[in-house]
């Protein structure tokens, strides 16, 4: 049967006055695990390079083709 909040707080009372009188100090409360990412930051950066570094060079790749282009098609617009 599950604690009501009543006998929860009855409880953690008890067991405070027990600590007391045993000379025990404050209730060791639960510290966080930290979570560990299973995988390192250098991985990270190769796998991002991966993905995005293709996108990248064909953008370098495509730019310069883009602008000759756009200035033909300014050229023919003046002319």
């Amino acid at each position: 049967m599950a604690q009501t909040p009543q006998q929860r707080k009855a409880n953690e009372k008890f067991a405070k006055s027990e600590a007391a009188k045993r000379g025990k100090g404050k209730s060791v409360t639960k510290q966080k695990q930290s979570s560990k990412s299973p995988v390192s930051a250098g991985w990270v950066v190769v796998l991002a390079f991966a993905v995005c570094g293709g996108l990248a060079f064909e953008a370098l790749r495509i730019i310069p083709e883009l602008w000759s282009a756009a200035v033909a098609m300014f050229n023919r617009k003046l002319a």
